[in-house]
């Protein structure tokens, strides 16, 4: 840890004159670069502070409903959020800002910048989500007696070969680590060849799994139609999904579409491209149902998650454009199959689980796209396959919300 904590130094300490070159160029800071050094005021939380990080945009969604649970269950405890990128810290202020304390950045795992960092901060508790593994912090964590979990813990196949080849170091990295909760038994066995200590590295299952199903009834004029939602679709998008379902409508007359932009802005543009396809379409806002449309343009706020509940089949978007994609399990947890296009890093884990059944497919272009549907509405019985293996993936994968906070009252 003595020549890791020099080396890392030194090499902040070079890089430190291209920071301040840059931002004087731009005129402004590089993602944080002043709280990653922990150069930000004291927030004076008090000696009872729950620290959660989760590095970029899919780890920060992760942990929305474990802040909620945490919240709940340790009311006397103050919740800090920290990311490591921009992205992610866009997201965290957007969707915590009303549930933690504070939010701030993940410190740069140097001896100086972590220091301050606890210092400041002063956790009773660190849930790392994912496995980021930062010897510098684990270390000072271990000094200082505050317990160091890895929650969600996954380690993908060539990060697990290259901590293979620094096992030496690894292993004492992760002696420092309370607890590691990792997404499967797999992950488990992997950070354990790696230096784990197997009583403290446990399955917890998948956090993003733990959502519900809204109780609400869902009225659409659906009837014997098949309905397939389009859901969040981004610029680019909604030309895909609508030449698609154009040439299946010839082969399949029940099929209905359910078009979700995810910007209200694109409201109009949809409509103009169903309209010059030729479709009969309507809105969501003014009552407009199936009975005497082809499509429906989903334009009202919050309304897209339960309508999952009545599709047969999605397409999840934010997938074909470099947007990372959006969050399949909406659809899943009603069983229903879903479709993605090739952009999918912010929910790579979790499709990573789906495509290892028919729960859940990947297509690299939009003729893959129009082919997997076709597969879907012409084979009934691989559709009634892929619905099964929609529950049985989800209903494999609960609990782990549970698990944390189990994990947690050790600690607080």
């Amino acid at each position: 840890m003595f020549i890791y904590g020099i080396l890392s130094t030194i090499l902040f300490l070079v890089m430190l004159p291209f920071y301040y070159i840059i931002r004087a160029v731009n005129g402004k800071y590089l993602f944080g670069w002043d709280k990653k050094m922990g150069f930000f005021k004291s927030p004076n939380l008090g000696d009872k502070v729950i620290m959660l990080h989760g590095v970029s945009v899919g780890e920060v969604i992760a942990l929305e409903n474990l802040v909620k649970k945490i919240k709940t269950e340790f009311p006397d405890h103050k919740i800090v959020l920290t990311t490591g990128t921009k992205t992610g810290q866009d997201i965290a202020q957007k969707k915590f800002s009303a549930l933690a304390d504070y939010i701030t950045y993940f410190p740069f795992d140097i001896p100086f910048c972590v220091r301050k960092f606890l210092r400041k901060i002063s956790p009773s508790v660190v849930l790392i989500a994912e496995t980021e593994l930062w010897p510098t912090f684990a270390f000072y964590c271990k000094r200082r007696k505050i317990p160091l979990c890895v929650i969600n813990g996954r380690i993908s196949d060539s990060t697990f070969n290259a901590y293979k080849l620094l096992k030496p170091f690894f292993s004492q990295v992760l002696k420092n680590y309370t607890a590691i909760l990792t997404q499967s038994n797999e992950d488990r066995e992997k950070l354990i060849k790696i230096g784990a200590l197997p009583e403290k590295t446990s399955v917890m299952k998948n956090l993003k799994f733990d959502i519900k199903k809204s109780d609400e009834t869902i009225s659409i004029g659906k009837g014997n139609s098949r309905i397939i939602i389009a859901g969040s679709t981004h610029n680019g998008e909604d030309e895909i999904v609508i030449n698609a379902f154009k040439k299946l409508k010839n082969n399949f007359s029940d099929i209905k579409l359910l078009l979700a932009p995810r910007h209200l802005q694109r409201v109009e543009h949809a409509a103009d491209l169903a309209k010059q396809a030729g479709l009969k379409y309507g809105f969501r806002s003014k009552n407009d149902d199936f009975i005497w449309n082809d499509v429906i343009i989903l334009d009202t706020m919050g309304e897209l998650s339960k309508m999952y509940s009545v599709c047969d089949l999605a397409f999840i978007g934010g997938s074909f454009n470099n947007t990372g994609g959006h969050n399949p399990l909406e659809a899943i947890v009603y069983s229903k199959p879903v479709i993605s296009g090739p952009d999918i890093h912010n929910f790579r884990d979790i499709y990573r689980i789906l495509t290892r059944t028919n729960a859940g497919k990947v297509v690299k272009n939009s003729a893959e796209f129009e082919e997997y549907l076709y597969k879907l509405l012409a084979d009934n019985d691989f559709y009634i396959k892929a619905c099964k293996d929609c529950k049985t993936v989800f209903d494999n994968q609960q609990g782990a919300l549970d698990f944390v906070i189990n994990e947690l009252k050790k600690y607080c």
